[in-house]
């Protein structure tokens, strides 16, 4: 608008800039609303019809066709199969039952997903064993060869029900749940990204789960000498021995319960023992490494001194003989074990990783410390993607379930990685972002309306749009 005193343009008012009609109607109607001096002549020759605007829906578009890019980056769009595609993307978005999927889709801008089409893709994930192909393409996009460190560890997912049957039995539980649980075993690379996961009955002990996923892995890929790092609970010395013979490598940490000889010779010389000194020693063609560690000798000292407590506690009657090492049973009666108090104080700060590995112990030692990796696939499995409890009793239904929680890691991960935060970080930022779609009963057209986004929104959309 123009506003002139005589000949001299006193002021213009820029009411904004249409890109269809839609826009143009507002704009029209907004000029003709603005005319506030009364005798004015009228710049329009027809009246302007105030358009009926309504606001049809808003989704969380932005956020799904951002998943969906990495979804397509790891090649998973090759299983060609469009449903078990939304059931990933709905589970990262929020981890809810099958059917709760369709709600989350239709907030995502996904309608055409229903009950039956769900039912039919669960027996498909199964029937052309999906796991397979996600696990190959991973191995891929990680390019993962013979010189390639795998890390592996176990956990248990429990069911709701207290019906045992097939591979759902009541088994040594982690979080103590008393709950019919399945064994998972989860093979990673050195970042945490998934590359196999396995299913086995609740009550299989963990040193009998890595050797057939590694068997597996090593069949389906053919890939040799690669290098297992896992903690001393998954491995005994049987498993050990079959880790060589099919010509694997490893790395196992664990906490020395005798006076190793490395050990023991180094204390001679080092009465107060240098923060992060190593020491190792080999035998039959392993390599013992020990670093000693000042901070964890003083919580391991911290957590001796609670045990001494107890036991004297014990020895004293103000509690129950349970399980403590340091309570030694006499001819009269029960007193300290103090050759073991003094044992375990020596040994105190010290951390054994035991290799058939020709590298620096450091090397080693770093190796062995990025299991942290695979414990946060695990918790993101959990809590992000709440891949427990289960809720489903059919075997086939089960491996889907976790079939598309495996999936559904590996995009969350590729997708943290490209961002630097957390995948639950990732949706809360992006999931308000809504974009609209606006309908005319003037003209019966429809119009999309993009969100407006934050500036500190930008760095992330732009991380999680760039090439994976």
């Amino acid at each position: 608008m123009v506003f002139k005193n005589g000949r001299k343009i006193s002021k213009i008012v820029h009411l904004g800039t249409a890109h269809n009609q839609i826009e143009l109607n507002l704009l029209l109607d907004k000029a003709k609303q603005a005319q506030l001096i009364p005798d004015q002549q009228t710049l329009f020759s027809d009246p302007v019809t105030k358009p009926e605007l309504f606001l049809e829906s808003t989704t969380s578009k932005l956020l799904y066709n951002l998943i969906l890019k990495t979804y397509h980056a790891l090649g998973f769009e090759g299983l060609q199969d469009e449903i078990f595609k939304q059931l990933v993307i709905a589970r990262i978005v929020e981890p809810v039952s099958k059917l709760d999927s369709i709600r989350v889709l239709k907030e995502l801008g996904i309608d055409d997903v229903s009950k039956n089409k769900i039912e039919r893709t669960m027996t498909s994930i199964k029937e052309k064993d999906y796991r397979k192909l996600i696990s190959a393409l991973c191995r891929q996009n990680r390019k993962i060869n013979e010189y390639s460190i795998l890390l592996y560890d176990v956990t248990t997912l429990y069911f709701e029900t207290m019906l045992e049957d097939g591979k759902r039995i009541p088994g040594l539980s982690k979080e103590r749940r008393l709950e019919p649980q399945i064994v998972i075993g989860l093979l990673v690379d050195q970042t945490g990204f998934p590359l196999s996961l396995q299913m086995f009955a609740g009550n299989t002990a963990e040193t009998k789960t890595m050797i057939p996923v590694l068997k597996e892995f090593k069949q389906e890929y053919g890939v040799n000498n690669l290098t297992i790092v896992a903690d001393a609970a998954m491995l005994n010395q049987a498993n050990v021995r079959e880790i060589i013979e099919n010509g694997f490598n490893y790395i196992i940490g664990s906490r020395q319960q005798k006076m190793p000889f490395a050990i023991e010779e180094y204390l001679k010389t080092h009465e107060n023992p240098v923060d992060l000194d190593i020491t190792e020693s080999v035998l039959d063609r392993q390599r013992a490494i020990y670093q000693y560690s000042a901070k964890r000798a003083k919580l391991d000292l911290k957590n001796i001194e609670k045990q001494v407590k107890k036991a004297e506690n014990v020895i004293a009657g103000m509690g129950r003989l349970k399980k403590n090492k340091f309570v030694k049973l006499a001819l009269h009666g029960k007193k300290l074990n103090q050759a073991l108090v003094d044992k375990a104080k020596s040994l105190a700060g010290f951390k054994g990783y035991i290799t058939n590995l020709d590298l620096q112990a450091q090397e080693i030692i770093n190796h062995y410390h990025s299991l942290w990796h695979v414990e946060a696939s695990f918790r993101m499995s959990k809590s992000d993607l709440k891949a427990r409890p289960i809720f489903h009793h059919k075997e086939e239904s089960i491996e889907a379930h976790l079939t598309i929680v495996m999936a559904s890691m590996a995009v969350a991960k590729a997708m943290e990685e490209k961002s630097g935060m957390a995948i639950k970080r990732i949706v809360k930022v992006l999931k308000p972002l809504r974009t609209g779609v606006l309908i005319s009963k003037n003209t019966n057209t429809r119009m999309e309306i993009e969100p407006q986004i934050p500036t500190e929104s930008t760095r992330l959309i732009s991380d999680l749009s760039r090439g994976y």
